[in-house]
C-alpha cells in the first residue's frame, strides 16, 4: 500500500500549495483594487480604516466630490472582477461544471451520479480563476466551497494521471484507475481541501465523514487524514515565510498570531449557557429561514433565466444581475463602512477579538446583519464559483457579537475572573458556530473546525 500512502500525501501536498496560492492571490488582488483608487484620487484628506497585510481603503472625506469618485473607482474595479469571474464559468464561455461552488456536485458523484466535465483541467482552471476574482471583487462569498471542489480536481487527476484534453496517460499508478479508488482519492483531496482552508486537518477529515462521502472503512479514514496533514502543513510552512509573493523569511517559523484568534481560555459561569442557548436556537432558526429563502431566489432566478430564449441574452442576463450584486453591495456599505468593507476573513477576525467591548455600535452590527444575511441569500447561487462558509461565519458573528453587546450593557464591562466571560467577542464566535451549523447542518466537524480556528 505505498503507492497509496505515497498519493495521498502527493494530493495533500498540492493541495496544500493550491490553498496557499489562493489566498496569495486573493489577498494581492484586494490590496491592488485599493492601491490603484489611492493612486487614481491622489485626495489630500483621507480616513483610513486598517484592513491589514498592509492593505487600506482610503476615502475622502472632503467636500469636493472626490468620495463619489472613489465609490465609482471601487465599484468599477468590483464589476470588473465579477464579468471575469463569471464569465469564467458561464456556459460556452468556459466550463460550466465550474458554478457555483462544486460541493453538491461532488457530494453527488461520490454518491454514484455521473456528471459531465467535473474533472477536467477546463473546470479546475475555471473555478479558480472564477473563485480568486469572485471574492477579491467585494461579493458576500468565501473560497471554501470552490476549495473542495479543487481538492477533489487534484485528488482525481494526481491519481489517475491521465488526460483526455491534453493527451497525457502515464504508465504508473495504473493499478488505481478504477471507480473506487477513484473515488477514495477524490474524498481525500475534498477533505484537504478544507483542512487547507482552515488549518484544521482533523476538521477536514470529519467534514468529508459526516458531509462528502458515503462509503468508508477506517483505512481511507487514515488515508485521509494524513492527506489532510500533509495539506494543512504545506499551506503553513509556505505561509511562514512568503507573504505576498514576497520572501520575508523565517522559513518554517509558526507565528502563533498569524492563526490563533483566542490566547486564552477564559473561565466560564454557569449562566453563560443561558446566551449560549439563546444564539443556538437563533442558529437554528436563521439558518433554516436562510435555506428557505435562498432556494426561492435561486429557483425564481432559474425561473426568469429559463423564460429568456436565446442563450446568449440568458449568458448576458446573468452578469447584469451579479453587476446589480456587486453595486447593491458597495451602495449599502456606506450604512456600514467599517464592517462591510472589510473582507469576509478580516471582519471576521475583528468581530470575535476579545476586550473590543464598545467597538461596534448596535446601529452598525444591526445594519451589517441586515445586509449581509439579505445580500448573501442572493449571491449564493450565483454564477461564480463561491463558498458560503465566510458569509456563514460572518453573519453569525455579527448577532453573536450582538447579544453579548446587550449582556456588557445590562452588566457593565466586567473585568473581574468571575464576569470575564461577558465578552462580545466569545458571544460572536459562539453565533458563528451557530449560524455555521444551523445552514450546514453539521455538527461534529464543524465543532472541531471551530475549535482548531481559535485556539
Amino acid at each position: 500500500e505505498w503507492d497509496r500512502w505515497l498519493l495521498m500525501g502527493l494530493i495533500g501536498t498540492a493541495v496544500g500549495m493550491l490553498g496557499f496560492l489562493t489566498h496569495q492571490i486573493i489577498d494581492s488582488l484586494i490590496k491592488l483594487k485599493w492601491d490603484l483608487v489611492e493612486n487614481y484620487l491622489q485626495v489630500s484628506k483621507r480616513k483610513t480604516w486598517s484592513m491589514g497585510a498592509d492593505v487600506t481603503i482610503c476615502l475622502s472625506t472632503g467636500q469636493d466630490g472626490n468620495f463619489h469618485l472613489t465609490w465609482l473607482c471601487v465599484l468599477g474595479s468590483g464589476l470588473a472582477m465579477v464579468v471575469l469571474s463569471s464569465s469564467s464559468v458561464l456556459g460556452s464561455f468556459f466550463c460550466p461544471a465550474g458554478s457555483p461552488s462544486g460541493l453538491p456536485e461532488i457530494i453527488g458523484y461520490l454518491n454514484g451520479t455521473s456528471i459531465q466535465h467535473l474533472f477536467n483541467i477546463k473546470t479546475f482552471l475555471g473555478t479558480f480563476v472564477s473563485c480568486v476574482l469572485a471574492v477579491a471583487s467585494g461579493l458576500f462569498c468565501g473560497p471554501e466551497g470552490p476549495m473542495i471542489h479543487l481538492g477533489a480536481l487534484l485528488g482525481c487527476g494526481l491519481s489517475q494521471l491521465q488526460s483526455d484534453t491534453l493527451g497525457v496517460h502515464l504508465p504508473i499508478f495504473t493499478r488505481f484507475r478504477n471507480s473506487a479508488d477513484k473515488r477514495s482519492f477524490i474524498t481525500a483531496g475534498a477533505g484537504a481541501g478544507i483542512a487547507s482552508v482552515f488549518r484544521a486537518p482533523i476538521g477536514g477529515l470529519l467534514f468529508t465523514l459526516e458531509e462528502v462521502s458515503s462509503f468508508w472503512d477506517i483505512r481511507l479514514a487514515w488515508q485521509t487524514f494524513f492527506c489532510c496533514l500533509m495539506a494543512t502543513f504545506t499551506t503553513d510552512l509556505l505561509s511562514s515565510s512568503l507573504c505576498g509573493f514576497v520572501y520575508r523569511g523565517h522559513f518554517g517559523f509558526f507565528e502563533a498570531e498569524k492563526r490563533i484568534l483566542f490566547w486564552d481560555l477564559l473561565d466560564m459561569n454557569v449562566l453563560a449557557f443561558i446566551p449560549t442557548i439563546i444564539l443556538g436556537m437563533l442558529g437554528g432558526l436563521l439558518g433554516a429561514l436562510f435555506v428557505s429563502i435562498n432556494i426561492k431566489i435561486n429557483k425564481l432566478r432559474m425561473r426568469f433565466f429559463n423564460s429568456i430564449p436565446k442563450l446568449s441574452l440568458r449568458k448576458t442576463s446573468k452578469l447584469i444581475l451579479l453587476m446589480f450584486s456587486i453595486s447593491l453591495h458597495l451602495f449599502l456599505c456606506v450604512a456600514a463602512a467599517a464592517l462591510l468593507f472589510e473582507n469576509g476573513k478580516q471582519g471576521i477576525t475583528y468581530l470575535l477579538k476579545r476586550g473590543t467591548h464598545e467597538e461596534f455600535g448596535y446601529t452598525s452590527l444591526c445594519a451589517a446583519l441586515a445586509f449581509y444575511f439579505i445580500l448573501s441569500c442572493w449571491t449564493a447561487g450565483s454564477a461564480v464559483a463561491s463558498g458560503l462558509v465566510i458569509p456563514m461565519l460572518y453573519t453569525g458573528a455579527l448577532y453573536g457579537r450582538i447579544i453579548g453587546l446587550m449582556l456588557v450593557s445590562i452588566f457593565g464591562v466586567q473585568t473581574n475572573e468571575y464576569g470575564a466571560w461577558i465578552d462580545p467577542g466569545l458571544f460572536a464566535a459562539i453565533g458563528a458556530a451557530s449560524f455555521f451549523s444551523g445552514v450546514s447542518r453539521l455538527t461534529i466537524s464543524l465543532t472541531v473546525i471551530m475549535v482548531s480556528m481559535l485556539s
